[in-house]
Formats: C-alpha cells, sequence, structure tokens
C-alpha cells in the first residue's frame, strides 16, 4: 500500500540476503568484509528449511566463526513453507523459491525491526524469483542485486526473457545445435544453456525469467568479477544490450571475491589433514579434483575417475562426496549428505594402491588453501563460478567438468575465452570413461599445451591481484558503490 512506502533516515547497516546454498552464502560473507572497511554494520539474512540439517548449517558455522565482526541472522521459518517447498509437478525437483517467497514475511518483519537503521538491503538473484525486492520497496528501503556468478552469465540471462520470447512457444532445448548468440558472449550450444532453461514449462525456469526481468529494477548491479577478466559482457550490460527498450542499473565489478582460507574452517580450528600431506609434495606436482557443495557423482563414475587417477600416474587430492541422488542433480532443500564410505564407493584396492601417491578427502576440503598451496599443479572442477575465480586468483590451470546451472557456460568462458582450461570430454554424456579423465590429467601435467593452459592462468592471476590492490579496479569500483549507497 503506498501508505505504507517511507524512506528512512541514512542508517550505518546494510543488510545482505544471499538466499539458499552455499554457493551463494559464501561470496555475500566476502561481500561484507569491504563494507566493514567502509565503516559499516553487516547483518547476514540466513535462509533455512525448516527441519533441515542442511549443509548450508555447517557453512554458516564456519563463515561466523571466521568473521566475528558480522552479524548473522536466521528468519523464522514460517510452519507450512516446508510442504510449500515442491514443484508443482511433482516429476520436477523441488522449486527453492517457494520457500524464498514464504521467507518475505519473516524478512519484513525483521527489516521493520531494525529500521531506520538499515542504509540498503543487498540481495542475491534467487530473491528476486521469490520479488523480495517489493518487500524493501514497502519500506523505503534501496535495493541492490549481488551477482554472484559471471558478468558472461549474468548478460545471458538478463537476454533470456527476450530470446525466449523470440521463439515463441519453442523450447530452447529443441531447436537444435545451431549455435545461439547473446550479448557479451561468444556463441555457444543451446545445450550449454542451465538445463532447466531447455523446457519453458519447467517452473523454476518461469522463477529465473521473472528473476531477470525484475533485476533492472534495482539500484545497481555488483558482480563477483573484475573488469580486466570479462571485458565484454561488461560492455554488452553497460550498453544496454541485454535488456533492450529499458535501461540497465549501474554495474559494479568488485572481484574476485572469493574464501579468504584459512586451513581449517574457520576459527581456531587446526590444520586440515590434506594441507599438511600436500606440505610434503613436490611443486605443482598435484592434482585437485573437488566438485563443489553439491558435486556428486554415482559409484560408476567414481569408479571411472578412480582408474583414470591411477592410470594417470599423477599425484591427486580428491574430494569425494557420498552420491545424493539417482540423477545426481542439485537440490537447494537436500539434507547433509551422510560421510562417504570410501570402501564401498572406489576400487577394492584403490586406495592401498594409490596411498603413496593419491589422498582422497571425504566430504570438504579448505578448496582455496589448497589451490593455492605451492604443491597443487592443477584443478579438475565442476566450474561453479566461486570455484572459478578461486582458480583464477592461484594461477592454476584448469580441467573442466560441469554439472549443473550456468557452469557449462563458464567452462566456455574458460575454454575458448580466457584460454585456460581444457574441457573433460563426456561429461554432458552417461559417463565420463577412466581413459579420458588419465588424458587430460596427463595432458595438463605433462605437455606443453598444458604448460600454455598454466601461463594465461598465472596471467590472469596478475591482473585478479591487481584489481584487488589499493587503486586498482575493483576496489575503486567499491568505493564508488559505496558512495551511491
Amino acid at each position: 500500500m503506498e501508505s505504507a512506502r517511507r524512506r528512512p533516515a541514512m542508517g550505518d547497516t546494510v543488510v545482505l540476503n544471499p538466499g539458499l546454498g552455499v554457493g551463494h552464502l559464501v561470496p555475500m560473507v566476502e561481500l561484507a568484509r569491504p563494507f566493514l572497511r567502509g565503516g559499516l554494520a553487516v547483518t547476514v539474512i540466513v535462509n533455512v528449511p525448516p527441519g533441515k540439517a542442511t549443509d548450508t548449517s555447517a557453512a554458516v558455522a564456519r563463515a561466523a566463526a571466521a568473521n566475528p565482526s558480522v552479524r548473522f541472522h536466521v528468519l523464522p521459518t514460517p510452519p507450512d513453507a516446508d510442504a510449500d517447498a515442491v514443484a508443482p509437478d511433482a516429476a520436477e525437483a523441488p522449486n527453492p523459491f517457494v520457500l524464498l517467497r514464504r521467507m518475505n514475511a519473516p524478512l519484513r518483519d525483521y527489516l521493520c525491526s531494525v529500521l531506520p537503521s538499515v542504509r540498503a538491503l543487498v540481495l542475491d538473484m534467487f530473491c528476486f524469483c521469490a520479488d523480495a525486492v517489493d518487500v524493501a520497496a514497502d519500506l523505503g528501503v534501496p535495493v541492490y542485486v549481488f551477482y554472484t556468478g559471471s558478468a558472461s552469465s549474468l548478460a545471458v540471462n538478463l537476454y533470456l526473457p527476450r530470446m525466449q520470447a523470440q521463439i515463441g512457444d519453442a523450447n530452447l532445448g529443441e531447436i537444435g545445435d545451431a549455435p545461439l548468440s547473446f550479448p557479451g558472449n561468444r556463441p555457444f550450444k543451446p545445450t550449454d544453456l542451465p538445463g532447466l532453461a531447455l523446457d519453458r514449462h519447467n517452473e523454476v525456469y518461469k522463477s529465473f525469467l521473472h528473476a531477470f526481468q525484475r533485476i533492472p529494477e534495482s539500484r545497481g548491479i555488483v558482480i563477483n568479477t573484475f573488469e580486466w577478466l570479462e571485458g565484454r559482457a561488461l560492455r554488452a550490460l553497460r550498453d544496454g544490450a541485454c535488456v533492450p527498450g529499458r535501461a540497465t542499473p549501474p554495474v559494479y565489478c568488485v572481484g574476485p571475491m572469493i574464501s579468504a582460507g584459512g586451513g581449517g574452517g574457520g576459527g581456531e580450528e587446526k590444520k586440515h589433514e590434506c594441507l599438511a600431506w600436500l606440505d610434503a609434495q613436490p611443486e605443482k606436482s598435484v592434482v585437485f579434483l573437488c566438485f563443489g557443495s553439491m558435486g556428486t557423482f554415482p559409484k560408476t563414475q567414481l569408479e571411472e575417475i578412480a582408474d583414470g587417477m591411477e592410470r594417470s600416474g599423477q599425484r591427486f587430492l580428491w574430494v569425494v562426496q557420498s552420491p545424493r541422488s539417482a540423477d545426481g542433480g542439485p537440490d537447494l532443500l537436500a539434507d547433509a549428505l551422510a560421510e562417504p564410505d570410501l570402501a564401498a564407493l572406489l576400487p577394492e584396492g584403490f586406495l592401498e594402491r594409490t596411498g603413496g601417491r593419491g589422498l582422497v578427502v571425504k566430504s570438504w576440503a579448505p578448496q582455496a588453501d589448497v589451490l593455492r598451496h605451492r604443491a597443487t599443479g592443477a584443478f579438475v572442477t565442476h566450474c561453479g563460478w566461486n570455484s572459478t575465480l578461486e582458480a583464477i586468483v592461484a594461477g592454476q590451470p584448469l580441467i573442466c567438468w560441469p554439472l549443473y546451472a550456468e557452469q557449462r557456460q563458464n567452462k566456455v568462458f574458460v575454454v575458448e575465452e580466457m584460454g585456460a582450461g581444457v574441457e573433460m570430454a563426456g561429461y554432458d554424456g552417461e559417463v565420463v570413461a577412466a581413459a579420458e579423465v588419465e588424458a587430460k590429467v596427463r595432458w595438463v601435467m605433462e605437455s606443453k599445451g598444458g604448460e600454455a593452459l598454466r601461463e594465461r592462468a598465472m596471467a590472469a592471476k596478475e591482473k585478479a591481484l591487481e584489481a584487488l590492490q589499493e587503486g586498482g579496479a575493483s576496489r575503486t569500483a567499491f568505493a564508488e558503490f559505496l558512495r551511491d549507497l
């Protein structure tokens, strides 16, 4: 109602809402640090599905221990939110944005309780799926979006409603293999889009289209990237090519914002066992395999990876999670995974045969620390944007194995735009064969081609560090953002 709209006095607190998922929480917490340096207080909203011992809970505990100056506020979950957080079609995966929409009421209650101290509300893109922007508008709180993915994927997603309108009733998954042209991107196949975008009837896809139609309503877009890395996409965004006929909010590139590391998960915890193991390995000799908080494989694929790594003869550090579901797809509402039974999941005798040159870690490792370790020489990754940025800052060449969401687009960017990675062939089939794992690992670690990847990765590292220095492009952009708040 119009009578409810009011502009609070200038406050000193910025409220950050990362939506759902560890991959969105981690960079949002990193965004808190420069706000604190700028003299503002920061509260991070935590949305936790009811009755779920989620992966998010452990990530929040680590983040809180590592960031004592940041306040974490858990929103109370409406009692009926769990029942609502399902897709209308039972054949589809749960729709997490239904839950986020239900969280708007407690978000409103919280903001009302702290007004007029709130300077701004920074929303993850998922929150736009749930129209959280309306909550802030009713209370007169300025809204910004923090886009945790790449500028390239943002350009695609902002243009996607127009692309869908152009093809009418057709599905993007049914228009053939001809490359699609999106502003700010190299042409890529329709199948490089997130899987949900290939079916226009998918309820989650509809939520995504809705979100990216609303993001231009924000006061500004903060992106976890840096100018040198994604100049093509950033030019398209600022020129208005991604939302033709509408104004594009100011774009602030403030990255790379990645985990600060710390070795053991925050606080005073002891050094993780894998870092001690890396200390004993030769420089740039270890292949690190890690596929994110939701990156799991069935037993058959784990066996192929194990066989390929054993045959490669390379040293390796491999993070293995228990298989999550029959299709291996992500589920933001899923319960935390049980600790994997390595003896049951991996080939018989594998751990014993490779014990002298390999280490398999259960469930989690301090990825940023591993990537920055002198012994790490390559990274087999799902190409989540957080992981990609961590690899860039560490100067690591990437072996790209995308699994879900925008990771295929990130693979295209890393391989074709940056030239700092190589594709693991067969990732889009039923199984990647052991022979392919062996071949790609050996190529990156042993060949001149792999060395060229490493040189380009190191060049990107230098540019990333320059952006973060005092007077660098990203530091300057964040200072401009603070002035505009």
